[in-house]
């Protein structure tokens, strides 16, 4: 999104008065107003040419995703993930245009440690790109009988980066809805990225309620399975079912087939395994509870409910949130490029973007109205790199009083993308699964455990 840059420079002072000789040159230029954009400040229009396909990363049912390198413009030589699109397919469907709508305003609107960032969005007649930081795809492998320092044993750090992120989603009361292991990252340092919000939900504050069946089963709280209305306490649900699946290779709840998981998710009893600590088995009750009102971190404090447990005595929440914490693991890259943990089903495939050559209505045009995007890091990069040189120009006759030099830059963007249902109360939907997305992530697996089938989503 081009950003609109104005410069309010002093009108030119007519008077006959003679010039100073021992006024400066540039103060006896004349000044004038000029609007500049951000091409014609860097010539930054970001589009498909302006990157070059390595590897193909994932493909789900609406479009692919690529390792890129940025050939043009501000960062060349850096690699991103590119997420493509196609609108042809989102449009078919209102909650996957609402769906991809917001995903794209979250990824704007936060800025976190522990969340994958958005660099650049834009699209094309037929699709839309979102540019995002490439993570290495590494698993993490925990093993219950490594020995680490207790202060950096690895389930309490992983799950409290989680929670760190989980709670700044809350605090600008978007709930994730689809924490799973398939959507959390290491990035090159070891730390944990959430990653694909496709299935988030904005303007979730106090008492609010959303009825929205999504997710994926075996980590889906009870209230979204009975639809009664769900709030933020769905995503501690999950993370209690997160940190069983860490501790035991499996989630609380499964069985052989949709409609059992779901009855024991319901009805059964948490079964704990004895060589749990007791922190760990406490911490599990307390996320687990069927009744979200009496969950833990169901509260208006949120997740610092979660981070006072015993189960975290030994993280420093301030250290964590600013990475003075070494990690457990750190993965073992040869390069940027190296994308050995990703899927070689997808990897060996010939990287190619299929051609642009959709047509939509003018109504459905509009549904993507102003999706482009450029990170402020981007802008402010653009804003260092640019000077303002003024012509030379014959110079007038001005009053003998010094001249004030010329205000600085002033810079505004646009109107940020905006979802059309913002704030709107969402209707309860079908319980039939949308098409699953294949996930172009790689799960948090623990040593010894085979390769889980992948678990269908639902609502995207």
């Amino acid at each position: 999104m081009a950003g609109v840059f104005d410069i309010d420079l002093e009108s030119e002072d007519t008077s006959d008065a003679e010039v100073q000789p021992c006024l400066p040159a540039t103060l006896l230029e004349p000044r004038e107003e000029v609007e500049l954009t951000t091409a014609s400040v860097n010539s930054e229009r970001v589009g498909p040419e302006c990157f070059e396909l390595l590897t193909v990363l994932g493909k789900g049912a609406y479009g692919k995703v690529f390792q890129v390198r940025k050939v043009q413009g501000a960062q060349v030589g850096k690699i991103f993930a590119m997420k493509v699109l196609k609108k042809a397919k989102i449009v078919c469907n209102a909650k996957d245009t609402a769906h991809t709508k917001a995903e794209r305003q979250i990824l704007e609107a936060v800025r976190h440690p522990f969340i994958v960032d958005l660099l650049y969005a834009f699209q094309t007649g037929g699709k839309l790109y979102l540019i995002l930081e490439c993570l290495s795809g590494e698993r993490m492998c925990v093993s219950a009988n490594t020995v680490y320092p207790e202060c950096l044993f690895p389930d309490s750090f992983y799950l409290a980066e989680i929670i760190l992120a989980l709670g700044h989603l809350h605090s600008k009361g978007i709930i994730y809805r689809d924490l799973k292991p398939e959507n959390i990252m290491l990035n090159s340092h070891g730390h944990i990225k959430l990653t694909d919000f496709g299935l988030c939900k904005e303007s979730i504050h106090d008492e609010a309620v959303t009825h929205t069946f999504c997710g994926t089963i075996e980590y889906m709280a009870p209230e979204i399975l009975m639809r009664s209305g769900h709030n933020k306490a769905v995503d501690w649900w999950s993370l209690g079912a997160l940190m069983f699946d860490m501790m035991t290779g499996s989630p609380p709840f499964t069985a052989e087939n949709r409609k059992k998981t779901i009855d024991k998710i319901l009805k059964c009893k948490l079964i704990l395994p004895p060589y749990l600590t007791a922190d760990a088995k406490d911490l599990l009750k307390k996320l687990l509870k069927k009744n979200q009102t009496q969950r833990l971190g169901s509260s208006k404090a949120d997740c610092a409910d979660i981070q006072k447990h015993p189960f975290f005595r030994y993280i420093n929440w301030d250290d964590l949130l600013n990475k003075r914490v070494e990690p457990p693991y750190k993965p073992c890259l040869q390069s940027d490029e190296d994308v050995s943990q990703f899927d070689t089903h997808f990897t060996r495939q010939p990287p190619v973007d299929s051609p642009d050559d959709a047509s939509l209505s003018q109504s459905a045009e509009h549904a993507f109205a102003g999706f482009t995007y450029v990170a402020p890091s981007v802008l402010e990069s653009l804003k260092e790199g640019f000077s303002f040189e003024p012509r030379a120009r014959h110079v007038r006759r001005v009053n003998s009083s010094p001249r004030t030099p010329a205000s600085p830059l002033k810079f505004s963007l646009t109107e940020p993308f905006k979802s059309a249902t913002d704030g709107e109360a969402e209707p309860p939907e079908e319980a039939t699964p949308l098409p699953p997305e294949k996930s172009t992530t790689q799960p948090i697996r623990t040593p010894g455990r085979t390769k889980k089938k992948k678990r269908p989503r639902n609502g995207r």
